[in-house]
């Protein structure tokens, strides 16, 4: 039996981590390497394979076409590789991970993508913590979160899921009885609501209107973000959310208010303690998380 020579394994390793988080200095943050230590895994897998993998720019690394097809015909059989080693490891152990995640970002975005994270690792099993003051439980009662701020401790590994718009949201029918310009008297008698986690959206719209000192009937705050869009919804005020929010909602019954467009000082981040990233449900949720493009 002839026994093909296999290539450097932690020089494939340092391929499919470059391709995944799509940044080398990712790569070598979860790798532990310094960039020049990880430059050199890849040189060493180009040398072996005799392709040229990836262009080099300054600090970035961007796939050749040969590349592309290297990494889609060796991904899917590292991963099975892995597999296969945790089976025997593990001896088929539940692999678990807690999980926090806002309500509203769990109900919209992951939880119609985690039939595909499944299918593709089923020992994975998730609990999942909707609860409050998600970062600071990080590391403690939780291995990670999907937290929703403006910046988060920078003691955490992190990566920013979204870049997002603030949008007022309001019923169809009340978004036409205060018509399509921005009125002071009209907009100071109404309610608004907002998330406990995004107050500081209100007033970057108020600014963006041009009516920073604008002081309405009420200013609710919630901490439920599908209770925010179910009282705009009923009519009972304007919703102050993220644009996100409102077009994975697909409520009919609801409309955006004015044709604003404000930045939001909020993004949503996943964050854990970087040793965490050693651990594998930690792992496997990072990597595919960030190659579903939540």
């Amino acid at each position: 039996m002839v026994v093909r020579r296999l290539p450097p394994l932690r020089a494939l390793e340092a391929f499919v981590r470059v391709v995944r988080l799509g940044s080398a200095k990712a790569a070598a943050n979860e790798l532990a390497l310094s960039p020049s230590a990880l430059s050199r895994r890849v040189a060493a897998l180009e040398d072996f394979t005799g392709k040229r993998l990836f262009t080099r720019q300054h600090q970035s690394m961007k796939l050749t076409d040969e590349g592309q097809l290297f990494y889609n015909a060796i991904g899917p059989k590292l991963e099975e590789l892995a597999e296969a080693v945790e089976a025997q490891i593990d001896r088929g152990q539940v692999l678990r991970l807690h999980l926090g995640v806002p309500a509203l970002f769990g109900g919209q975005r992951l939880f119609p993508r985690l039939p595909e994270l499944r299918k593709l690792h089923p020992r994975l099993h998730i609990d999942i913590d909707t609860g409050g003051h998600l970062e600071d439980r990080v590391g403690d009662t939780l291995d990670a979160a999907i937290i929703l701020a403006k910046e988060p401790d920078p003691a955490f590994y992190r990566v920013q899921l979204d870049h997002n718009k603030v949008y007022a949201i309001t019923s169809a029918a009340l978004a036409e009885e205060l018509g399509p310009e921005p009125d002071e008297a009209k907009l100071s008698k109404q309610t608004f609501f907002i998330h406990q986690d995004l107050a500081d959206s209100l007033d970057a719209w108020l600014r963006a209107i041009d009516m920073p000192d604008l002081e309405p009937a009420s200013i609710d705050k919630f901490d439920s973000g599908s209770l925010v869009l179910e009282a705009a919804a009923q009519g009972m005020g304007i919703a102050i959310m993220h644009d996100d929010h409102f077009r994975r909602a697909h409520d009919t019954r609801l409309a955006r208010l004015y044709d604003t467009d404000v930045e939001s000082p909020y993004r949503y981040w996943f964050v854990c303690r970087p040793k965490s990233l050693e651990m594998r449900p930690v792992r496997i949720f990072h990597e595919w998380l960030l190659q579903a493009g939540l």
